[in-house]
């Protein structure tokens, strides 16, 4: 039988955590877990994660209505429930907003992949949503188009939800995420991020999939993918404002490293090297760009 109040407590606990770790400030966050085919537990709204009591936590039912406790619920329930009904094996939903990660919403900047051992094995790629006001339909909805290929999502100008079998778990992938942001900050402070080689990076895709971890670079649909150029969401980047600019894309790893006849490869990412002795190719923008700056230096030689 499901110990219902445990659960309650291990919510309480989580909530702790997210808080202390700066990942909450007020009463931002929220954290259900799925107790029955129709029962979820989740936290009280306008309620600081950081102190909560078993008694906070009310009960709701996966259309989004309270059927018990005597706190008001979550006003970003709603994302919460799409998850579980999208994901079967999916226990628990925890939103919060770590700063690192969130900051990389905000900017809306594509999560580098082949940096690190223990993301490429726990998390992989990272997807962000297009933007939409919290709280809604729309707003869960903005999930549907990631959620069977990862168990975190980083949300628009918004802040994280992640998911798993337990609140724990699901409290994990945030951890690692928002963790992992933070280092990549750092390192480009220093002047630069190295990637992975082709080898090293599919020996931990090996390893992930002996360690039962799923990854959609392991199956056949993306077997011809660039496995560290984050291809598994790029068809989102367009609709969801997504596009490098703080991170350079790494060197293409993909079966033959096809490049296009404009000058990337054929994922979109980083360009081949120019050959030997030659001046690369510039784009359209490029090519305005430098012609202004032709014209205006010109003009203030010839006043």
């Amino acid at each position: 039988m499901v110990n219902v109040h445990k659960l309650k407590q291990d919510i309480c606990e989580i909530g702790r955590r997210i808080y202390n770790k700066g990942f909450a400030a007020a009463n931002d966050g929220n954290i259900t877990v799925r107790v029955s085919e129709n029962e979820v537990l989740c936290t009280p709204t306008m309620h600081s994660k950081g102190f909560l009591t078993p008694e906070d936590i009310c009960t709701i039912d996966m259309t989004g209505k309270q059927t018990a406790g005597r706190k008001k619920r979550s006003s970003e329930a709603l994302l919460h429930l799409e998850i579980y009904k999208q994901r079967a094996d999916v226990k628990s939903v925890v939103h919060c907003h770590p700063p690192h990660a969130t900051a990389f919403a905000i900017a809306r900047e594509p999560i580098p992949q082949c940096v690190l051992p223990e993301v490429e094995v726990f998390l992989g790629d990272v997807p962000i949503t297009k933007y939409e006001t919290p709280g809604g339909q729309a707003f869960a909805d903005t999930i549907l188009p990631f959620v069977d290929r990862t168990n975190v999502i980083i949300l628009a100008n918004h802040g994280t939800v992640s998911f798993g079998e337990n609140v724990e778990r699901a409290y994990w992938w945030t951890e690692i995420l928002d963790a992992y942001c933070r280092m990549l900050l750092l390192a480009k402070s220093l002047g630069k991020v190295n990637y992975f080689t082709e080898d090293k990076e599919r020996e931990l895709l090996d390893l992930k999939a002996k360690w039962g971890f799923e990854d959609p670079r392991n199956t056949e649909a993306y077997k011809d993918c660039d496995i560290c150029a984050n291809d598994i969401f790029r068809d989102s980047w367009e609709s969801s404002g997504v596009q490098r600019g703080a991170f350079e894309a790494p060197p293409v790893m993909r079966p033959g490293g096809s490049v296009s006849s404009n000058g990337s490869s054929s994922n979109g990412s980083s360009p081949a090297p120019a050959p030997s002795g030659s001046a690369p190719a510039l784009g359209a923008d490029q090519e305005a760009l430098v012609k202004l700056i032709t014209e205006r230096v010109l003009a203030a030689l010839r006043s």
